[in-house]
């Protein structure tokens, strides 16, 4: 069970840093990036959900539980 949630923590994580990808090369992200120098709130809370699971989803995957 430890494995499969591993796994779903860590695609799903891969997913959201894809997604923060994608909204940070908008067209709208990029005018905002030129005038501000950052990207999106949006595209920044995406990218810290997605490395929160993925490290979370690689940590349950590998991770042999105590017997």
């Amino acid at each position: 069970m430890q494995k499969v949630t591993g796994a779903i923590s860590l695609a799903i994580g891969i997913i959201l840093l894809l997604w923060g990808r994608k909204i940070a090369d908008s067209f709208g992200s990029q005018v905002r990036s030129v005038f501000t120098g950052q990207p999106t709130d949006r595209a920044l809370y995406l990218y810290i959900g997605g490395v929160v699971l993925v490290i979370l989803g690689v940590a349950l995957f590998f991770w042999k539980p105590k017997k």
